[in-house]
Formats: C-alpha cells, structure tokens, sequence
C-alpha cells in the first residue's frame, strides 16, 4: 500500500474547518468617568478596587466642584445618633430612617441638610444644588419648609478633595463619576445595597460590576 505523501513544508499548516462561530467582539473598556464628568450633582461611587476603610463601597453626591477642590457628603451611611435627640424642629421632616448619616470624615461635628423640593418659595432657607436637590440653612424656621419639601436627610461631616488629589484618585481608577438623581440623597438603602443600586443602572460592564462586593475588605 502505497503511504500517504508527506506535507509539503512550504503550503502552511492546514486550515481549521469552519465551525459557524462568529469571532467574539472585544471586551470594551470599562468607561469610568473623568474629572470632566464630575459636576455638583454627580455620583462618585468607589469602585471595588479603593481599599481604603473610609471610603470603601461608598457612593458621593458631589456638592460642589470647582478649582478650589471638590465637596461631598456619603451616601447611605446611617449613624446610631436620631435627628430628633440633636434638632428637635427637623425631625417631622427627616425621611426613615430619622438619624444622622456619616457625610465623611471632614468636620464629623457639623450638620449638614440635604432637602429634596420641586419649586421652593422664597426666603425658605433652601440654596439649590442640582435639579430638586438644596442645602437646607438648619438656622432657619422648619416651619416654612412644611408641606415645600419631599423629604430631608442630615449629615454629619463631608467628604473633601483639595485641588488635584481627586484628578490623581480618578486617574487610578479609584471612582467612578455617574449621574445622581434626588432619589439617591433620600434613598432608605444603606452601605452595599445602595453601592449595588447605583452600579446596576449603569450600562456596560460598570452594570457588571453591581455583582461584585462593594467593599472587597469585608470578604
């Protein structure tokens, strides 16, 4: 019998049948934001990659942004210390649970008010910071923000960066920057379950990412 010839050295290796499968696309980059996309009303959400304890599986709501650095308070990070124990005349307009929030580790001995109204009237002690979101003046009469406001949350502290060190957390890809809504600010979800909530409306694999631990320290 006569054997089979040998492969010519020079036709390449042969090629593999088609099989009907389609190529896989590339994986797209993971799209976090920049220093661009941070603006009073933004979202910083710390991605799974920030170990630090303070900051860990938090999400901010960015008060002010400019050249000066940047200011924000944390989101669902309720204390043991109730409204109505510290500011008695505010308690009625606190959404649950009607307790300090720890706004970050700035000041922690300062109050700050965040209220959520569609028009406000004049001379009722709000200061707009984006879309429905205001700073509640905690000097003025509660009295005059009754039946105005859709809820109010009090923080204790917030969260700063001085110019040039939040450009330098982004770069690393410590946060991500996302649109905020009114809905966070009054939201009764707490630590991961607020992180996961936020991360899930995303798109992309940022939406990925709400299945992974929010603090990656707590495994």
């Amino acid at each position: 019998m006569t054997p089979p010839s040998s492969p010519d050295p020079e036709s390449g290796p042969p090629a593999r049948p088609a099989t009907g499968r389609r190529r896989p696309d590339a994986v797209p980059v993971l799209s976090i934001g920049c220093l661009d996309d941070v603006r009073t009303g933004s979202l910083l959400v710390a991605m799974p990659s920030l170990t630090d304890p303070t900051f860990a599986g938090t999400v901010v709501f960015v008060l002010d942004h400019n050249d000066s650095g940047t200011l924000g308070v944390v989101l669902g990070r309720p204390s043991q210390v109730e409204i109505r124990d510290v500011l008695p005349g505010w308690c009625d307009l606190a959404v649950d649970p009607g307790v300090f929030h720890v706004g970050g580790p700035c000041e922690t001995d300062t109050a700050l008010c965040l209220a959520v109204c569609g028009t406000p009237g004049d001379d009722c002690g709000l200061r707009r910071v984006a879309g429905d979101v205001h700073l509640v003046d905690l000097d003025a009469d509660p009295d005059a923000l009754a039946g105005q406001v859709r809820g109010l949350r009090v923080f204790a502290g917030y969260a700063g960066w001085s110019p040039g060190q939040l450009v330098g957390e982004l770069a690393e890809g410590a946060w991500a920057c996302v649109p905020g809504s009114p809905d966070d600010v009054l939201s009764a979800l707490a630590g991961p379950e607020l992180w996961r909530r936020v991360m899930g409306r995303q798109t992309g694999r940022l939406a990925v990412l709400s299945t992974a631990p929010a603090d990656p320290t707590a495994n």
